[in-house]
């Protein structure tokens, strides 16, 4: 009985660990790819890390996010403009650091919330998770390059269309994102 329980664990262990690393390939593969939208091409980040934490809840949406944070900062060229910007800790603590650090509070929001009452609840919650995105983003940004220049209109407005865009297609996705939840009999 012992030795079934102990096999039990090391398979769930197994099972957590190839989640979490598949999640930080899927952030790093959504930041690579750009897609025409207006008023900037938008990359699928943020609905990946919204994604992460419906599916698998914050503990292990947590621990992806912060996977995918240290492969960029031991050197990876995994965010979003390296290795063209740069490369490890330099570039993360560079103008988008915020924004990273954002994902980390996305993501445990995501996962932290129940999505069980209606649409409008839903995108509320989203919104509100995928928010901490750009309030931490926007105060690293107006702390680097200084409060008197147009913070938001550089570092959200032009994004703000794309999060809406991701926001619904998440909702269109949410029936069969919960379907498969329960499937997967993760969190």
């Amino acid at each position: 009985m012992e030795a079934i329980e102990k096999n039990l664990k090391i398979e769930k262990i197994i099972k957590l660990g190839f989640i979490i690393i598949f999640g930080s390939i899927m952030i790093a593969l959504s930041a690579k790819v750009k897609i025409p939208f207006y008023p900037v091409p938008m990359t699928m980040q943020t609905f990946i890390i919204l994604l992460i934490g419906i599916m698998f809840g914050y503990k292990i949406g947590l621990a992806t996010v912060t996977l995918y944070l240290l492969e960029g900062i031991f050197g990876l060229p995994v965010f979003a403009n390296s290795p063209e910007k740069g490369i490890g800790l330099a570039y993360f603590i560079g103008p988008t650091m915020g924004y990273l650090i954002g994902f980390l509070v996305a993501v445990y929001l995501a996962g932290f919330f129940k999505y069980e009452k209606g649409i409008i609840n839903t995108f509320l919650k989203l919104t509100f998770s995928v928010s901490f995105i750009y309030i931490l983003g926007l105060i690293w940004l107006g702390t680097l390059i200084g409060w008197d220049k147009p913070i938001f209109k550089l570092g959200a407005e032009p994004f703000l269309l794309a999060e809406l865009f991701k926001i619904l297609l998440l909702l269109a996705l949410m029936p069969v994102l919960n379907k498969t939840k329960k499937l997967l009999k993760i969190t």
